[in-house]
């Protein structure tokens, strides 16, 4: 698999668009390199900008960008509320894909050492990168910034990493390293003082504040929140303040929680959280997960679509009160996405039927079952819902949110294998497509067509697997769900029926052009005790579904 690796160099220009245009036509220059999202911010005057590709791209695509910065801004000029100390600030390396933290150190150590032998950029490596414990934090190496490098540089303690022990009055200094996933996120106050920002900064940042005792001993008092690092500013351009945070592992602070501890502190003095600001791109299981914190706050169920969790943690964090908030932009694995063939379950019902109605092959009838159970369990899960927040029924919320979110589940798990089984069909057909003139040509084309074959069995056994899955989730909601939508139950345990017997068809189809004989038996086996359960799962709930009824 193809090795990919996240870029997010900042530059410290936020308000002239022709020039941070021209640092990105430098990055996309580079083939293999795919720009993900530019944030310009005026106030900060500062510019985050993300790219993917494998080591090489990302590595050429950023000695690129910071070569074009170091041409473009000139930091003797540069004034901004954020900490800066160079015209390429900060420039991490993140694994996202196939990728390790050593490939992500050994990129950084490459463009540094370019950079600072090249331009003669002074350069840091920080974080998983760095070559000392007190070089690993960005804020200690950037402490004194820009304008305090021409001296902090001629201690030993901080020379360079690679480039001149010399200051660079017109590009200053680069940090450059290799991190995990970090968030960079802003959370906005009902106040326009810079104090009472930092205030609420302390009392979430893990670092928290100084305090004195009686004695007048100074100790440290942490703040509520690991993993984040803050302060308070007041930003010009949207007339408040914030506190402006990075959670650098959003396994240990996740952002909701960021969030309500902001809302938590701001309220005990005296202030109010009016929304909040994503810089850059965020993880999709962040936003998943924001959604379903939100929701169970208010007792409601957390088995709902990826659609809804999205839109709720947009407005539960206020996203979008500055500015709107794309999904589709701001999420790291929707834009990566976006670039790729559009898929089926993409396509609007109508151009679906007419698609499988066309004269090519595929999609057939594997991708189909595929759909139907899907519809199946969708069904179900919409029965759940419905069911917890029936009057009455207030204290059994969760009992049907539970079900409902194994039921979503399911239907995702459907969902990917309707173009699944079509990529499954295109794999055998490349394999028969393959050259058969010598004899090494047929036996590699041989060969080819028995591991097409097989996946194309495991596929439709795979939606055999899920949908008859889908039919605890179908049953529960027969017997214990709202009574007015037992029908729909029904309806459930029907499509739920049919996909097994549509993908049973097909397993047996491609079984029959396998030539492991040991394989193909065992799997026959499995497929017909699939089945059989099924067809009594439905009838026993048609059962439970007529007596309502």
């Amino acid at each position: 698999m193809k090795k990919i690796i996240e870029c997010v160099p900042n530059f410290s220009e936020g308000r002239d668009k022709t020039i941070i245009k021209q640092i990105t036509d430098s990055i996309e220059q580079v083939e293999g390199a795919k720009l993900l999202h530019v944030d310009m911010g005026a106030a900060t005057n500062r510019t985050v900008v993300t790219f993917v590709g494998d080591e090489h791209a990302v590595v050429e695509a950023a000695y690129n960008a910071i070569k074009k910065a170091s041409e473009l801004i000139d930091m003797r000029q540069h004034k901004g509320e954020h900490p800066r100390m160079g015209a390429t600030d900060v420039c991490p390396f993140i694994p996202v894909a196939n990728a390790s933290m050593e490939d992500c150190i050994n990129c950084a150590k490459e463009v540094a050492q370019r950079i600072g032998e090249d331009l003669g950029i002074p350069m840091y490596l920080y974080e998983n990168a760095a070559t000392a414990p007190h070089r690993k934090n960005l804020a200690a190496i950037r402490a004194g910034e820009y304008e305090g490098i021409a001296q902090k540089i001629t201690q030993p303690e901080w020379a360079p990493d690679y480039g001149p022990a010399k200051f660079n009055e017109r590009s200053g200094s680069t940090v450059i390293g290799a991190r995990n996933f970090l968030v960079a996120y802003n959370v906005n106050l009902n106040t326009t003082s810079t104090r009472r920002a930092n205030s609420v900064a302390f009392d979430v940042r893990e670092q928290g504040r100084k305090v004195k005792d009686d004695n007048g001993v100074e100790t440290v008092q942490p703040g509520s929140c690991k993993s984040v690092k803050a302060i308070g500013w007041f930003i010009e351009e949207y007339g408040v303040a914030q506190v402006s945070m990075n959670l650098t592992d959003i396994n240990v602070t996740p952002v909701h929680i960021a969030f309500d501890e902001c809302v938590k502190s701001a309220y005990n003095r005296g202030m109010r959280v009016t929304g909040s600001e994503l810089v850059g791109l965020i993880p999709l299981s962040a936003m998943l997960d924001a959604g379903r914190y939100f929701l169970a706050k208010q007792q409601r169920s957390i088995g709902v679509s990826e659609e809804e969790l999205i839109k709720i943690a947009i407005k539960s964090l206020g996203l979008d009160e500055l500015t709107p908030f794309n999904p589709q932009e701001r999420i790291i694995e929707y834009v990566l996405k976006a670039a790729q063939k559009k898929q089926l379950v993409q396509l609007s019902l109508k151009a679906f039927a007419n698609e499988t109605a066309s004269e090519s092959p595929a999609p057939g009838g594997g991708s189909i079952a595929a759909y139907l159970g899907a519809l199946g369990v969708s069904l179900g899960t919409m029965v759940a819902n419905l069911s917890s927040h029936k009057k009455g029924w207030d204290e059994r919320w969760e009992f049907f949110s539970n079900w409902a979110v194994q039921g979503q589940q399911i239907k995702d798990e459907l969902l990917k294998l309707v173009d699944e089984d079509t990529n499954a069909f295109n794999g055998i057909m490349n394999a028969f497509a393959l050259p058969k003139g010598t004899d090494a040509e047929k036996a590699a084309r041989k060969a080819a067509i028995q591991v097409a074959t097989r996946y194309a069995i495991e596929i439709p056994l795979s939606v055999m697997e899920a949908s008859y899955k889908s039919f605890g989730v179908i049953r529960a909601m027969a017997e214990e769900g709202n009574p007015n939508s037992v029908s729909d139950a029904g309806v459930g345990a029907l499509c739920a029926r049919s996909a097994v017997y549509g993908a049973y068809l097909n397993v047996c189809i491609n079984a029959a052009g396998y030539s492991d004989e040991e394989y193909k038996t065992a799997t026959l086996a499995k497929a017909n005790d699939l089945l059989a359960k099924s067809l009594t799962e439905e009838q026993q709930i048609l059962h439970v579904v007529m007596g309502k009824i």
